[in-house]
């Protein structure tokens, strides 16, 4: 711990203050703009008469049309009129819109705030999926791992992380389900409005950050932050030290997740390619294949290349050796968790209860997750023999990944043949990486969520059937494919453009993660090491790294353990092999 100390506590602790005092400056440039939306923080005028739509999407409020060259200019300033008219016969009417579009955004500040809650408990199934596939020594340092993880992601994202994903949401992309957070409407770095690559509003939610629907936004997105940021503990773990760590988490926190998130999410570049480019409806990833797993999954494969393997991972022949799991019901246990909080994964972010299409995209996660685990076994069994627990759990956790993008735009059937696709890509992708690429990936990591992923959003391009998104990324509101009401469609159902769009932001995903991580890390590494000694890698790190063991039944009780000193080896008589 003092070493600890020496090398990364101070540094950090230092940058830290330095974020805390710009707080302050970010408060202080906001007051002096007196012409930008205000915040709401209390949420007293978040949701009004223009919130209330039909169940079609058809707001009460009938917008005053602008563009007198349009065709239908007269027949728009016709309805506006008598929109007026009205509104002015029955001020009743109104007033009782304005409260029917404050309850429609309280019930989905509701709904996104307890589905978001669920994919925070999904901490807990990482934690205990990736402690149980591990060896036995390192269980308390990947627990501390998981916890760590939280802790020092989450004061990234809420530094700098958010403003950078979502400060310029609102220029084309605003969530008018949450209520539009007006205050999110800069571009720190963008060629016009539909070329943004970096968000400028929402630092340290200070200022335009200070909203009741900007705060609900930054709940649910930084548990989703948090996925990608506890992805990479499973392919670092044994042998990267705590420090190295923190650095790992900041960085994800701060600016590798919520760069590739403003692109897609955050109204930015890759978003807009169907308006800029025509390129159907922009890169689409509804629930994140890519935005979430397929970044956290490159950014592992980087980190555990920089490390390399762990020892005795590979014998004098080059051949991988199995580390076995060593606890099971951890792993099971775990990935169960995993599958409930996907509940909140993915149906949440309709960011809407009143979004009926929930109730699809429930079903799909959860047939695309048995069937990812059930081809995984199959797989297991035709190769091996046997079909294997930990590989069927990451079967599972596969077709999660690889259905999150497209859950949403596809149908059942669809959603059963992503999982079973899934399930056969995660353990070749097991086997490539052990026998082939020789990275050492302990829990499967890079295979169930970098793989996954990509798999998700290309899968999107295939199987979307157009019956859900129309207006998506602004595409399309009207008719589509010269369709009323269209959606994003897929290959199979005649979108060739949708795609290839899909094949190329999947593309842009890894090589963003793989090499903004690896170029970062690979001077960090030549600076000081990230991995540690060998002999702390043999006894195990749960002493050395954070002065306990996770099993101290184990040890032997003897003299000078009783009265404080480690008794010499203790740690090592329990040295169970681990889960490749």
């Amino acid at each position: 711990m003092i070493h600890f100390a020496r090398h990364w506590l101070r540094p950090l602790t230092r940058l830290m203050l330095v974020m805390l005092f710009t707080t302050f400056l970010a408060g202080a440039v906001q007051l002096c703009r007196a012409d930008e939306p205000k915040p709401d923080p209390a949420g007293l005028s978040t949701g009004d008469k223009s919130a209330a739509v039909d169940a079609g999407g058809t707001s009460f409020v009938v917008s005053e049309p602008t563009d007198k060259s349009a065709p239908d200019y007269a027949t728009k300033l016709k309805a506006y009129n008598d929109y007026k008219a009205l509104a002015a016969k029955e001020p009743l009417a109104v007033k009782l819109a304005d409260s029917v579009g404050h309850v429609r955004i309280a019930t989905n500040f509701g709904w996104t705030l307890n589905t978001g809650y669920l994919v925070l408990f999904m901490q807990a199934g990482f934690a205990l999926l990736t402690c149980g596939l591990v060896r036995k020594k390192n269980a308390g340092h990947l627990m501390m791992l998981n916890f760590a993880a939280y802790v020092f992601a989450f004061l990234a994202y809420w530094a700098v992380g958010f403003a950078f994903q979502y400060g310029g949401v609102a220029i084309s992309a605003a969530p008018s389900q949450l209520g539009g957070t007006p205050t999110l409407n800069h571009f720190a770095l963008a060629h016009g409005p539909l070329w943004g690559f970096l968000g400028g509003k929402g630092f340290f939610l200070a200022g335009p950050g200070y909203d009741a629907g900007v705060n609900v936004l930054t709940m649910f997105e930084v548990v989703f932050m948090e996925t990608a940021g506890y992805i990479i503990v499973g392919a670092i773990c044994e042998r990267i030290t705590f420090g190295a760590f923190i650095l790992c988490e900041l960085f994800m926190g701060g600016i590798l997740y919520p760069i590739f998130g403003c692109w897609v999410w955050g109204g930015g570049w890759m978003s807009q390619l169907g308006q800029t480019m025509h390129w159907g409806h922009g890169y689409c990833d509804f629930a994140g294949s890519t935005v979430v797993h397929a970044i956290g999954g490159f950014c592992a494969m980087a980190l555990a290349i920089i490390l390399g393997p762990r020892i005795g991972k590979y014998g004098p022949d080059g051949k991988p050796r199995a580390f076995p799991a060593h606890n099971i019901p951890f792993v099971v246990t775990g990935t169960f968790i995993l599958l409930f909080g996907w509940m909140g994964f993915n149906p949440g972010s309709t960011l809407a209860a009143t979004d009926l299409r929930i109730s699809v995209i429930a079903i799909n996660t959860n047939l695309a997750a048995v069937a990812g685990a059930a081809s995984a076994m199959c797989f297991w069994y035709f190769k091996f023999g046997k079909p294997d627990i930990s590989m069927a759990c990451n079967g599972m956790l596969a077709g999660l990944v690889a259905i999150t993008a497209p859950c949403a735009f596809v149908g059942a059937t669809a959603a059963v043949i992503i999982g079973i696709l899934a399930g056969v890509v995660v353990c070749c992708g097991v086997l490539f990486n052990d026998n082939v690429l020789k990275v050492d990936d302990p829990c499967g990591a890079i295979s169930v969520h970098g793989y996954g992923g990509l798999l998700g959003g290309v899968c999107l391009g295939i199987f979307a059937d157009g019956t859900y998104g129309a207006g998506w990324n602004g595409i399309g509101a009207d008719k589509y494919m010269g369709v009323a009401g269209r959606g994003v469609t897929g290959l199979l159902y005649g979108d060739v453009s949708q795609f290839l769009t899909q094949i190329f932001g999947a593309a842009v995903c890894a090589i963003w993660a793989f090499g903004a991580t690896f170029v970062v890390f690979k001077i960090v590494n030549s600076i000081k090491s990230m991995r540690v000694l060998p002999e702390v890698e043999l006894e195990g790190l749960d002493v050395p790294e954070f002065g306990g063991l996770a099993y101290p039944d184990d040890v032997i009780a003897a003299p000078d353990v009783i009265h404080g000193a480690h008794a010499p080896g203790a740690a090592t008589a329990h040295a169970h092999p681990a889960q490749a």
